[in-house]
């Protein structure tokens, strides 16, 4: 599995081997947008066409296109846990959110 990017949207790319096909999607929107193409140059094209056709068809319909993240999530959790987690914020001299973001960026990495 691989990625690409085109103006900001991501999308994860597979082989067929039955199909002797390339297939993709784009992963950060919740929309559903696909694309397909036998070389990488035929792949890359279909994803910037994906991408226009969804722009296109937001506008048609007046919508927003729903962008790629913004950066921004509410997560919901029990008091307790916000207590023991805005404590160790406090004890580590940084904001929550900068704690949340360290502890999120060290698991992912």
């Amino acid at each position: 599995m691989t990625t690409m990017t085109h103006k900001g949207y991501e999308a994860v790319v597979e082989y067929d081997d039955e199909a002797a096909l390339f297939h993709g999607e784009v992963v950060n929107l919740r929309d559903v947008v696909t694309f397909q193409g036998r070389s990488v140059d035929e792949l890359k094209q279909a994803l910037a066409d994906s991408i226009e056709d969804y722009l296109e068809f937001c506008a048609k319909r007046g919508e927003e296109p729903e962008k790629p993240y913004s950066g921004q999530f509410v997560v919901r959790v029990e008091p307790v846990l916000h207590k023991a987690v805005a404590t160790s914020a406090k004890r580590a001299g940084i904001s929550l959110n900068k704690w949340v973001a360290q502890v999120l960026e060290r698991e992912t990495a």
